[in-house]
This record gives structure tokens, sequence and C-alpha cells, in this order.
């Protein structure tokens, strides 16, 4: 980004047009992969390119920030291309049936299909900073990283940025009647949303670019008239745009062999890249060594090559650090929120919980924390209320309130709270956002990385004691449905048994077997109350088949479960960090997946 930088000064002070190509060569991804969608025409999208880098070459003066580049390109790409269907009269296709949740926990090409078509208005919902965390991500292609180089923080938290910003999308797309699950979005992303421009097109974009920019602003817009008109019209406006950017022959020669100097440039930047990067790896290797020395008082073995060998060492080492250690690492990390709540996760103390609800009691993870250990009982509705305020399409909230109104005895308010839970787009724990934490107090505290790693995972997937609290709802709503029943108010049964199967439908779309499974024993004791022999509108098929498919379902979690004890004692170091960053990232349930995969394809 700093390159960019230096590129757009010397285009903008000396005109370089190596400087201009270089930029055109490196964001022509972007630009037409985002042309692409936003068109579904591969010829469109070379025109709509086309006029992007025309525009880019006439406004470049007023972008001063070479990490803004990306999201100016990808905003006017937007607008670009949205002006050139709505010229052409081409109307999108949308796909607004929303994915099973099965093919949620299971992206494929189906899901892509759905999300394509509404992706790019529904990130242009999103703020700025937010837009940009996604393209840098996903259509730019940066590592955490990088991203982080650019906006001045860590590679954590770049990396909790971008997580942020993939949420409010999923959000977004959500209103849009696109449910997407826990992590199939981000790996949608990383799968389908960039594209490789078509051979060639970058050094015809610039060309054309500088050659209309050299016009001046009339021939920039004749070009992008071209995009409304005819075929043989655009055919005779992009002659007339070729004719002007000819030049003689030595002209044409020496761009040539700019182009393969840059080339081969570009090559020698990346190896030296790829090599700072081994280097900046060796020497925090050789940083942390100490530190852990220092921390835990003893060295222990700095690399790990086997499942068993992480086995043995977290066998033989306490997962609740030491409070000196915990400590060391707080101080280090100036008492963050993510420290504290990993803090709290780690060891089991209260007292670091409660420092995080003081520090920031409108954090979201600290409220879901307050009110699945229980912490402030007396406080109970106001940490509820507050959780809604700050997570309002996270259904969590309303099921820690209609559990609240049982206990209190209110049954009609909480059949209120539950109707509104399962009308709510997310369900989440956000046991991913502290997961970095614990492994960074694990690393800490002088353990190696891949021991640190299945700590932080495990943590992460851990069911915790909000599944109790969901258990004992699912229980509240069985009881309920069963008196109604008694009493031959069959209208109320109904409605109870409705929202118990939504519930545990929510429930076993979570990302964590254990949530799944919940869900699913939810449905199959409200389902165990119904007449196999009738028929529910309230279902979407006969009680005897939804049962059978909870079964099936269950069993296919067992049977995934199963592989990934007979795989990952298999995995060498690197595919076991692969594995343990997928479990992190994406949740237990796509971790092992993965690794069913992987079986099936050796």
């Amino acid at each position: 980004m700093t390159d960019d930088l230096a590129l757009l000064r010397d285009y903008r002070e000396g005109r370089s047009e190596a400087a201009f190509e270089e930029l055109v060569q490196r964001y022509v991804d972007l630009v037409y992969s985002t042309s692409l969608r936003v068109t579904s025409n591969p010829e469109l999208a070379r025109d709509v390119s086309q006029a992007v880098f025309i525009e880019f070459a006439r406004k470049a003066g007023s972008i001063r920030d070479g990490a803004a580049l990306p999201g100016w390109l990808y905003r006017v790409t937007c607008c670009q291309a949205k002006n050139a269907v709505r010229a052409e009269h081409r109307r999108r296709q949308r796909e607004t049936e929303a994915l099973t949740m099965a093919d949620l926990n299971q992206p494929d090409s189906s899901s892509w299909e759905t999300i394509a078509p509404l992706l790019d208005e529904a990130i242009q919902q999103l703020d700025k900073a937010d837009q940009d965390a996604v393209i840098w991500r996903f259509f730019d292609e940066q590592s955490f990283r990088e991203i982080g180089l650019a906006l001045a923080v860590t590679e954590d938290a770049a990396q909790k940025r971008v997580s942020r910003a993939v949420d409010r999308l999923r959000g977004v797309l959500a209103e849009r009647g696109v449910a997407v699950g826990a992590g199939a979005l981000g790996l949608a992303l990383t799968g389908s949303a960039a594209h490789a421009a078509p051979a060639g097109l970058a050094a015809s974009l610039s060309t054309s670019a500088l050659a209309a920019t050299a016009g001046g602003a009339g021939a920039a817009a004749s070009f992008l008239k071209a995009t409304a008109m005819t075929k043989l019209q655009a055919a005779a406006i992009g002659a007339v745009l070729v004719a002007t950017a000819v030049v003689t022959p030595m002209v044409m020669r020496g761009r040539a062999n700019l182009r393969r100097d840059n080339e081969a440039l570009r090559r020698q930047i990346t190896e030296l890249r790829n090599a700072n990067e081994s280097l900046s790896n060796q020497v925090a290797s050789v940083w942390r060594s100490p530190s852990r020395v220092a921390i835990s008082g003893a060295a222990h073995e700095p690399t790990m090559t086997s499942f068993r060998q992480v086995e043995e060492f977290v066998t033989a080492h306490s997962p609740e650090l030491p409070r000196d250690q915990i400590e060391a690492f707080l101080r280090q990390n100036q008492r963050s929120v993510e420290g504290l709540l990993a803090s709290f996760q780690v060891s089991h103390d209260p007292a670091y919980l409660r420092e995080a609800a003081t520090n920031a009691p409108n954090n979201p993870a600290v409220q879901f924390a307050v009110l699945a250990n229980n912490l402030f009982p007396e406080e109970q509705r106001n940490w509820i209320d507050g959780f809604k305020a700050s997570s309002p399409a996270n259904a969590l909230p309303w099921y820690f309130s209609a559990l609240d109104y049982y206990k209190s005895n209110q049954p009609e308010q909480a059949a209120s709270e539950l109707a509104e839970a399962t009308r709510r787009q997310i369900y989440s724990n956000y046991a991913t956002q502290t997961a970095q934490a614990v492994e960074e107090l694990y690393e800490s505290a002088g353990w190696p990385s891949l021991a640190a790693k299945a700590c932080a995972a495990g943590a992460a997937s851990s069911s915790g004691p909000y599944l109790n609290a969901l258990k004992a709802l699912g229980s509240d709503v069985l009881q309920a449905q069963e008196q109604y029943s008694t009493q031959g108010d069959t209208g109320s049964a109904a409605s109870m048994a409705t929202i118990g199967m939504a519930m545990g439908d929510q429930l076993r779309g979570a990302s964590s077997p254990m949530d799944q499974l919940v869900g699913m024993g939810i449905e199959k004791k409200i389902l165990a109350q119904l007449d196999a022999g009738q028929t529910y509108d309230f279902l979407s098929g006969s009680v005897s088949n939804l049962q059978s498919q909870l079964d099936q379902q269950k069993q296919s979690i067992r049977q995934v479960m199963e592989t990934r004890d007979q795989v990952r004692p298999t995995l060498d170091a690197d595919q076991l960090n692969g594995y343990w960053e997928r479990e992190k990232m994406y949740g237990e349930m796509y971790a092992m997946q993965w690794l069913q995969s992987k079986q099936s394809r050796q």
C-alpha cells in the first residue's frame, strides 16, 4: 500500500505512464471481478473496467492515500457497472429463497450463486471502514498482516476488524432474504469473490485509459456513453479511442520493453517480500523464546511435529495458567477487553470478568459472558436489555430474556421473547472473538504454538454454561407445550411447538456440533409430543420423516467426529496448524468437515 502511494505520486506529479500501468496491473482483477459480479457478462465487464480506469486516470490527482485506492476503485466500479446494466436494460435475476441450514454449513456453488447477485449492493450498505476491510481481505486478497500495516494496528486487530465487517455484511444480506450461516460467507468470499481478469486486459486498459485522458474529458465521456449504445456504436467509439492511442512503432516497442522490465521488477519485489516475511517470522520466533522463559520460568520445546506431541504437552501442563503468567499477559496487552475475557476463560476467575464488565459494559461479548455465567444475578434484566440494544440481530439476548421470564413465572412474556428470538438472523456466542486472545495468552506463558492453538480452538468450541441455559429453556418450552395439550388448548400447544422447532432449527445452524446436538434434542422432544399420524402446518414434513432426518443428522455428526479422531493423529505440523486455524475462524463443525473431505481425497 506504501508502493501504491509512491506510484500515485509518480503519476500525479510526473504523469508517469509506467506508474499508471503498474497500478492498473495491480488492481485489474479487483475491478474486473466486481464488474463481472454486477453485470454477469464478461464482455460488459471489460467495458466497465475500461470506463473505471479512464475515470481513475482523470481523477488520480484527488486520491492522496494509497491505502484508500482499492476502496475508491471498488466504489467507482460498482457505480459504473450499475449504470451500464441500466443502460443496457438488463436486470439481474435474484434468487431470494433462503439457503437451507445444511447448505450454509457446507457452502457450494449454489450458495455463491445466491449471494453473488446481492453482494455488491450489500457491501455498499456498510460504512466506509467496513467496506475497505472486506475489499482488502477478499477482493484485493491482502493478508491480515498487510491490512494491519495499512491501518497501523496489529495483525490480530486487523483480523477482528475484518471479522466484524463480515458479520455486518451477513446482517445486510439477511435483510435481503439470504441467511448465511457462521463462517459460510467468509468461505464463499474467499473462494469466489476474486476472478483473474482476461489475459492482456491490463495492458489494453492502460493504453486506452491513458489515450482517453490525453484526449481530454470529452474522450473519456465518449467512451462512458459507449456502454449505453449498441454493440456497433460501441465498436465504432472503441476504434476512435484506439486510433487516438496510436503512436509511432518505436514508442510502442519502448512501452513493451518497459512492461517486461516492470514484470521482472515485480517478480523481484515479490521474492523480496517473501524473504522479508520469512525473516520476520524467524526474528519473531527468536524474540518470543526469551520472553517465554522469563514468564513461565522454563523453556519448552520450540516446535512440535505431531498431534501426539501436542496431546502429551497439554496433558502434562495445566490449561488453567498461574495468575502471575496471566497478569504478565494482561500487562503486555494493557488489560484489553479481549485479554480479560481470555483470562477469565482460561482461569475461570470471575474477577477478570468483573473487570471486563466494569471497563466495557456495552461490549456484546462481555454482556454475553456476564449473562452466560450469571455474574450479576440481581442485575440480570438490566444486562439482558443492554445485550438486546448492542446486538439486535443476535437471537441469544432474547433467549436469555425468555429464560429469565420463565424463572420469574411470566410464561406469556417468555413466549413473546422466544418468538422474537427465532426471528433473529444471527446466532453468535462470540467465541471466535476471544479465541485469538486465548491463543496469545498460552503463547505468552511459554506454550508451543500448536499447543496454544489447540487450547484456543477448544476454548472457542467448548459448550460453556450458556448451552445449559438453552437446554433449560428448551425444557420450559416442552413443558408449556405439554400443559396446553393437557388443557385441550391445541392452538397454544401448536404455537409452543412451532417456537420450539424454530429454536432447535436455529441451533442446528450453529458452527459448533454441541449447539447443533442441543438443537436436535429440543426438536426431537417437541416432535415426540405430536401425533405421528397427523399433519401439522408448522412442520415441513411428517413427524416421522422429520424424526428420521434428525436421527440421520445426529449420525452424520457422530461420523464426522469419528473421522476427526482418526485423521487428526496422522496430520503433520502444517496440517494441524491449518486444522486449528479453521476451527478458530469458522467453527469446529467446518474444521471437522475439512478433515473429512481431506480423508475422502486420499
